[in-house]
């Protein structure tokens, strides 16, 4: 039977950080609507479906090959969390860009609803997802933060199973959530609106990660 050995801090905060990448606006979210528009829940399902399956291909291969590297250069710890660090506050710089531009945007004009891609079966749906998912540069950067702030070296079997798991259903959940709550345009336009204060919320949160982050690594041991 496999065990859990690290506490429940360390998996919260790795899934709350990746829940927060998974739910703001970006190509998957918007396809993920779209097709719900556009095709019907079903599809919108699909891709829900297709953004769990490569959440795991990613959060399995990044957190092997890590936890690989750290069992061979075990001061390559630091050198990821300065990683970390940078790209968080790149992250949180992003964010927030998006953000003010959201705002200024909104003042302007109503948020369209992205336009809807008919005619996609539920497999073309998951299958989409998945090949926009395993292409996105996103995708590394955040497993790249993710293997930095999870004790990767310090996991054992079944604490990477259970991360992996968790995360196969943070993003499934989220876009599943997004396939039947937006699959309208005026709740599509409802969401759209809500993102720019989304994005400062994030942006924030993740800027404050990265001092913390820093604040650890210049502590003495």
């Amino acid at each position: 039977m496999l065990s859990i050995t690290l506490p429940a801090g360390a998996f919260l905060t790795a899934w709350g950080f990746l829940a927060m990448n998974v739910a703001t606006p970006g190509p998957n979210v918007l396809n993920t609507i779209a097709l719900a528009i556009g095709s019907g829940r079903r599809a919108g399902l699909g891709a829900a479906l297709g953004t769990a399956l490569g959440i795991t291909v990613w959060s399995l291969g990044m957190v092997l090959g890590v936890s690989a590297l750290l069992a061979t250069v075990p001061v390559a710890r630091t050198a990821m969390t300065l990683v970390a660090i940078v790209l968080l506050l790149w992250f949180s710089s992003r964010y927030l860009r998006a953000a003010r531009s959201g705002l200024i945007a909104r003042r302007r004009r109503e948020p369209p609803a992205p336009a809807g891609r008919s005619g996609v079966s539920l497999q073309g749906g998951l299958l989409r997802s998945l090949s926009i998912l395993l292409a996105n540069p996103k995708a590394l950067t955040t497993w790249l933060t993710l293997t930095a702030i999870f004790p990767v070296a310090r996991a054992e079997t079944g604490d990477v199973a259970l991360l992996c798991l968790g995360a196969c259903a943070i993003a499934g959940g989220i876009h599943a959530l997004y396939a039947l709550a937006f699959s309208t345009p005026p709740a599509a336009r409802a969401f759209l609106r809500a993102a720019p204060l989304i994005n400062l919320g994030v942006g924030l949160f993740f800027g404050g990660f990265a001092l913390a982050l820093a604040i650890s690594l210049a502590r003495p041991i």
